[in-house]
């Protein structure tokens, strides 16, 4: 029997930030957990197509980046995720204000981390959330999808 863990290593990421600095230091930590699905861009604009032309299972993402920034990301993947589903992304930004965090989280980010973020963090929660993932496919195997959940909206 294959357990978590494995399955978790499996999963492919899509990464979004326009610092290579920031992607290589990702890449790095994933890989010495034995990530080896990894996407990555600093082109904001190549994201939307890395999303739809793999089976991404989570997305690292950026907030603040030129030509397209990440709130606006955001409300694509959002279009993009079927309903009922859960695909998980992880907002890792500099910008720590709480109208970022509460926008981020609105649009549908499952967790947010602050730049410089502590590394053992940042792959627990990782984990956690491609555990979730995990979990949320083998219900919707048995027909069992988690119900849609309205966000609360910001105005």
């Amino acid at each position: 029997m294959i357990d978590s863990t494995d399955l978790t290593r499996r999963s492919t990421i899509l990464i979004v930030d326009d610092e290579p600095a920031n992607i290589a230091l990702l890449e790095r930590l994933l890989k010495r957990e034995g990530f080896e699905r990894l996407l990555s861009t600093t082109d904001p604009r190549e994201a939307l197509r890395l999303f739809q032309a793999n089976a991404v299972d989570l997305v690292l993402l950026d907030l603040m980046m030129p030509d397209l920034d990440g709130f606006a990301l955001l409300e694509t993947f959002a279009r993009l995720i079927p309903p009922n589903s859960y695909l998980p992304i992880l907002v890792l930004t500099a910008d720590a204000t709480l109208p970022a965090r509460r926008r981020a989280l609105s649009l549908g980010a499952k967790d947010f981390l602050t730049k410089p973020f502590d590394a053992v963090e940042a792959l627990l929660r990782i984990f956690n959330l491609l555990e979730t993932r995990i979990l949320t496919l083998e219900l919707a195997k048995h027909g069992l999808a988690p119900p849609r959940s309205e966000r609360p909206r910001l105005d």
